[in-house]
């Protein structure tokens, strides 16, 4: 089988970093010489860059597209949640194409597990991880406490493996703030806070 794989050299750690079996090659877009037909395409730049295999319209492209619903995109496009420390996951979030075109065998064949989610913006783990960063983000607008310490307090109380400042760190704060402005359209309880508004603007702003 053949996967012809764009994603930015963290994605690409990880994502080669899973197991696959010998019978799989990876093309890498921008390193190797790419086939002219491949078994499935992961692109997993799609919301930061732009569809990078746009001339594919027979085979599945897999497509990191948290915050993209499946009825803006083209008919073979399935959707995954593969940001930063959740591509590592064990079972990936996805939503299935609207042309019904097969993809579980691409997966199977990899021996990778996937959980069928809602086609809703943020999927289900990015909308919970979002909500806690927000919640961090009031406290922290409020002087409850420190990032440090809202971090270990967050990693002692509840086992997450990150605190909420540092998975924002991880996935990115652009992401999180647009992630819930698309939420808080629909229900203001993920109104983003004034504190995390502030640092996504100057991240935006900053050259």
């Amino acid at each position: 089988m053949q996967i012809v794989l764009n994603a930015s050299p963290q994605q690409t750690a990880v994502f080669l970093s899973r197991t696959i079996p010998d019978t799989v090659t990876i093309y890498r877009k921008g390193i190797d010489t790419l086939p002219d037909q491949a078994d499935a395409w992961f692109d997993l730049c799609f919301e930061t860059e732009g569809a990078a295999f746009p001339e594919i319209t027979t085979a599945p492209v897999f497509v990191n597209a948290v915050l993209t619903k499946t009825d803006t995109l083209p008919d073979h496009y399935i959707r995954i949640n593969a940001w930063n420390s959740l591509l590592e996951r064990a079972v990936w979030e996805l939503v299935p194409p609207k042309n019904n075109m097969p993809f579980e065998q691409i997966l199977q064949t990899l021996g990778w597990n996937y959980q069928i989610v809602p086609d809703v913006p943020g999927m289900i783990a990015a909308r919970v991880i979002a909500m806690i960063i927000n919640e961090a983000y009031f406290a922290l607008g409020d002087e409850v406490s420190t990032k440090q310490d809202i971090d270990t307090a967050m990693k002692l109380g509840t086992n997450y493996p990150y605190g909420p400042f540092e998975w924002c760190t991880i996935i990115g704060i652009e992401p999180i703030y647009q992630l819930l402005q698309l939420l808080a359209a629909e229900d203001d309880r993920y109104t983003p806070a004034p504190a995390l508004i502030a640092e996504a603007v100057s991240k935006t702003n900053t050259p």
